[in-house]
C-alpha cells in the first residue's frame, strides 16, 4: 500500500475513531448525534432537495439521447451476466439491510403512526414509508455516484477516484487538486466508518438467528464476538481471490438465498394478503414517491420531526455514507453497459425487489398484528434484532427459515466488506480496477476494527447516528459530481435509440 499523504491522512482519522470507539463508545455515540442532530435540523430540507434531485436527473438521464452513450468505448461489451450483475450490485447495496429491517421497519414505522391513525390505514402508511426509505432515491444515489466514476472511467480514461471528475472538468491548479484530495478522503472515511455500521448490523442479526436456532439465552457480547471472529476470518478468502469469481460466487449464492425464503414465506404464509399488500404498496409508492421527497415535516409536531430525523434523514444520509463504496463498485462491474442500462439495472429492478420484499415480510408482520394479535410489536420494542425470527417462528419448518436467514445475513455481511475493501483498494492505488490482494487485506483490517466499534456500542441507534456522521459532508461531493457529468455529456454528440 502506498503510504500517500491521503492513505495516512484518512487511516490516522478512521484509526482514530476505532479507538475512540474502543475506548469510550458512549462519548463516540453522544458525540455523533450531537453533530448529527445540529445538522439534521438545521439542513433537513438541503438533504431532501439534492437526493429528489439526484433521482430526477436519473429519470432524465435514463429518458434523454445521453442514455444510448456506453460506459466505455462503443464497441465494449459487458464483464459480467446480467443476472450476475444485479446480484453483486444489489449484495453490495444493501443485503444486510433487507433481512434485517424486512419485518422490523414497517413494524416500527406502524407504532408511531397508529397513534394519529386507524390501524390499517397506518399499515398502509408505514409500509410507504418503509419503500420510499429503500426504493428508487436510495438507488438514484447509488446510480448517479457509479454512473459518474463509470462515465469518467471507462469513457474518458480517467482513474476510478471520486476526484477524477472533478479535476477533468475544472482543470488541474491547486484549488481543484485540493478540493479532489478532501473529495478521495471524505469518500474513503463514508466508506469505512458506513461498512463498520453494516457489519455491527449484520452481526447482531445473525447472533439473534444462532440464539434462536440452538434455543440459547443470556449469551451477550462473548457470542456476538464470536461471530465477529467467524466473519473475519470468511472474508480473508474472498479478498485474495479475483473479483468475478469471489464476488459474483457470493452475491448469486446470498441473493438465492434470500429469494428463495421469500418466495417460501408468500407461499406458505397468508399468500392473499400478502399480495393484496404488495399491489397495493406498489401503486401507493408510485403515486406518491416524488411528492414524498419534497416532505421536510417542518408543520408537524416535534414528536414527527424527532421521527423525520430519526428514519427518512437518517437513511438518505446512510445512502450517501454507502454511496462512494456501491457507486465505485457499480461502476467497476458496468463496463460496457449504455447509461439508460445502467440506470434503469442500477435503480429500477433493486427497488422492485425491494417493495417485493418489504411487501411480504411487511404483511406477514402487519397480519400477525391486524388478523392474529400475535404479540410481535411487543418483539419490535424490546429486541428489533430478533424481528424476523419471530415471525420465521410462525411457519413450518422454522429451524430451516433461521438458518436460511442466518446464512443469507452472513454472506452478505461478507460481500460489503469484500466490495468495500475493494473499492478501498482502488483509491489506496490511484484508481487501480484490480488492486493486489496485500491492499485488499489490509482494509479489511481497518474495516473490521470499526465494525467492532459498532458491536460494542450494542445499539443500532448508535451505529445509525455514527453511520451519520462519517457520511454527512459527502451528499456536497455527490452534487459536484453530478454537475461534472452534466458539463461533459453536453460535449456528446450520442445517436439517439
Amino acid at each position: 500500500m502506498t503510504a500517500s499523504p491521503l492513505l495516512i491522512t484518512a487511516l490516522a482519522i478512521t484509526g482514530a475513531v476505532a479507538v475512540w470507539g474502543i475506548v469510550d463508545t458512549a462519548g463516540l455515540a453522544a458525540f455523533a448525534s450531537y453533530l448529527v442532530g445540529i445538522q439534521f435540523t438545521s439542513r433537513a430540507w438541503f438533504i431532501m432537495l439534492a437526493v429528489s434531485f439526484i433521482l430526477i436527473t436519473s429519470i432524465w438521464l435514463a429518458l434523454s439521447r445521453y442514455g444510448a452513450i456506453k460506459l466505455g468505448q462503443d464497441d465494449d461489451e459487458p464483464e459480467f451476466s446480467t443476472v450476475s450483475w444485479i446480484s453483486m450490485l444489489f449484495a453490495a447495496g444493501m443485503g444486510v439491510g433487507l433481512l434485517y429491517w424486512g419485518t422490523a421497519e414497517p413494524l416500527t414505522h406502524y407504532l408511531l403512526i397508529s397513534e394519529f391513525k386507524d390501524p390499517r390505514a397506518s399499515a398502509s402508511l408505514a409500509l410507504f414509508v418503509t419503500n420510499f426509505h429503500w426504493g428508487l432515491h436510495a438507488w438514484a444515489i447509488y446510480a448517479l455516484t457509479g454512473l459518474v466514476i463509470a462515465y469518467f472511467g471507462f469513457r474518458l480514461g480517467c482513474p476510478s477516484l471520486v476526484s477524477a471528475p472533478i479535476i477533468k472538468v475544472f482543470g488541474t491548479n491547486r484549488l481543484t487538486r485540493g478540493i479532489g484530495w478532501l473529495s478521495d478522503l471524505l469518500a474513503i472515511v463514508a466508506i469505512a466508518i458506513g461498512l463498520g455500521g453494516s457489519i455491527a448490523m449484520g452481526v447482531f442479526q445473525v447472533k439473534e438467528g444462532v440464539d434462536a436456532l440452538f434455543g440459547l439465552q443470556d449469551t451477550g457480547l462473548g457470542l456476538t464476538l464470536g461471530i465477529f471472529a467467524l466473519l473475519c476470518l470468511s472474508y480473508i478468502l474472498p479478498l485474495t481471490v479475483d473479483l468475478s469469481r469471489g464476488m459474483a460466487i457470493l452475491s448469486n449464492a446470498a441473493m438465492a438465498v434470500a429469494g428463495g425464503l421469500m418466495i417460501y414465506i408468500l407461499l406458505f404464509g397468508p399468500t392473499n394478503f400478502i399480495m393484496g399488500g404488495i399491489v397495493q404498496a406498489f401503486g401507493e409508492y408510485l403515486g406518491g414517491v416524488l411528492t414524498h421527497g419534497f416532505r421536510t415535516f417542518t408543520f408537524m409536531d416535534s414528536q414527527i420531526g424527532d421521527w423525520f430525523q430519526s428514519w427518512t434523514l437518517t437513511y438518505m444520509v446512510w445512502w450517501l455514507a454507502w454511496a462512494p463504496f456501491v457507486g465505485v463498485f457499480i461502476a467497476r462491474i458496468s463496463k460496457g453497459r449504455t447509461i439508460r442500462e445502467f440506470i434503469c439495472g442500477v435503480v429500477l429492478v433493486p427497488t422492485a425487489f425491494s417493495i417485493l420484499w418489504f411487501g411480504v415480510f411487511g404483511s406477514v408482520g402487519f397480519y400477525g398484528t391486524l388478523e392474529r394479535d400475535l404479540p410481535i410489536l411487543d418483539v419490535v420494542r424490546d429486541n428489533v434484532s430478533g424481528v424476523t425470527f419471530f415471525v420465521l417462528s410462525q411457519f413450518p419448518l422454522p429451524s430451516l427459515t433461521t438458518a436460511a436467514v442466518v446464512v443469507a445475513a452472513f454472506l452478505f455481511i461478507v460481500t460489503s466488506v469484500v466490495s468495500a475493501a475493494f473499492v478501498l483498494g482502488m483509491f489506496s492505488t490511484g484508481g487501480d480496477l484490480n488492486p493486489s490482494a496485500r491492499v485488499k487485506l489490509s482494509w479489511g483490517v481497518v474495516l473490521g476494527a470499526l465494525g467492532l466499534v459498532m458491536i460494542l456500542s450494542g445499539s443500532i441507534e448508535a451505529v445509525k447516528t455514527i453511520i451519520a456522521l462519517g457520511a454527512l459532508p459527502f451528499v456536497f461531493i455527490v452534487l459536484v459530481l453530478v454537475v461534472c457529468l452534466l458539463k461533459k455529456l453536453k460535449e456528446e454528440r450520442p445517436n439517439p435509440s
